[in-house]
């Protein structure tokens, strides 16, 4: 599983816990997308970046 390169966001692991309390593992995964971000005024980097980094403009999509 990928991780945003800018907040470190991955993979989140836990329990599912039924109607009658029994627990079984659970992974919760992060929307991570590989997107085209600008490095430089010229230079474009392919990164793993979050939706919520993308949404805030902590990246600039080249």
């Amino acid at each position: 599983m990928a991780k945003c390169a800018i907040c470190e966001k991955g993979a989140h692991f836990g329990n599912n816990v039924s109607h009658s309390h029994r627990r079984s593992n659970k992974m919760w995964k992060s929307n991570v997308k590989s997107v085209r971000v600008k490095t430089g005024a010229t230079s474009a980097k392919k990164m793993y970046v979050c939706t919520s980094c993308l949404r805030s403009g902590a990246v600039e999509r080249a």
